[in-house]
């Protein structure tokens, strides 16, 4: 059932390609192996991706050496270590923005997807994937509804907010999260550390609850898929003024 579902990704994903076709665009996180395979070769598309991280270490990468983002084997693009929300790029610079399994780490999303939305062209695309819970040590978890992210967007909620701890704690499945390892109190004071690692999912999406967030700042979606064994996408267009 997988491969035929991934099959029929790979044909309408592949059909995006004139989307980055030797186009310059940014990336949160990464590198990312959904823009490396066969089903959605973004890299091999581009003519180039800049990069931020949120620290030169983290839980996914030991260290980010030197001011080069090698995102493919023969391709490179300019490295930040900067916050997600607060990207120290000039405004409509890029034809794209690229977030692979990041939105859920960070504490106000609504925040986030303005700020990538800041950065690109008018006509650009935003590129966003999300793990499906339903596939994921979130399962227990609630959707997060939009009004929630709404009410972070306007209290300014920052990387340093647990608020979500306890639910985490309470239905975090461990068994499907081997990195986290399966003793309790390791993983609950990893979670306690998070603005230092990152690691917590802060909310939980669902396809719907993503199209609010894209409305909320005009941008059109234009793609939505699910690429197994757990990535949801959903690609949406900055509206052209003109």
């Amino acid at each position: 059932m997988f491969i035929w579902k991934r099959k029929k990704c790979k044909k309408r994903l592949s059909s995006l390609r004139s989307v980055f076709d030797q186009k310059k665009g940014f990336e949160i996180g990464g590198p990312s192996k959904l823009f490396l395979s066969d089903v959605f070769p973004v890299y091999d598309w581009v003519h180039s991706v800049d990069n931020c991280n949120f620290r030169d270490t983290t839980l996914w990468e030991k260290d980010f050496k030197g001011a080069e983002y090698r995102h493919s084997a023969r391709k490179y693009g300019v490295r930040y270590i900067a916050e997600g929300t607060a990207l120290p790029v000039e405004d409509e610079k890029y034809d794209f923005v690229l977030s692979s399994h990041c939105i859920e780490h960070i504490a106000n999303p609504l925040n986030a997807l303005e700020e990538w939305k800041r950065i690109l062209k008018p006509g650009g695309f935003v590129v966003l994937v999300f793990p499906d819970k339903n596939f994921t040590f979130d399962h227990r978890r609630a959707y997060t509804s939009f009004e929630h992210l709404l009410t972070d967007y306007n209290l300014g909620t920052s990387e340093h907010d647990l608020s979500h701890l306890s639910e985490i704690l309470k239905l975090h499945d461990l068994r499907l999260d081997p990195d986290a390892g399966l003793d309790f109190n390791s993983f609950k004071e990893r979670s306690e550390k998070n603005t230092v690692n990152r690691a917590l999912h802060h909310h939980v999406f669902s396809q719907e609850v993503m199209r609010q967030c894209f409305s909320c700042f005009d941008l059109d979606v234009v793609c939505q898929e699910f690429v197994p064994p757990f990535h949801q996408i959903i690609i949406g267009k900055k509206r052209d003024p003109s």
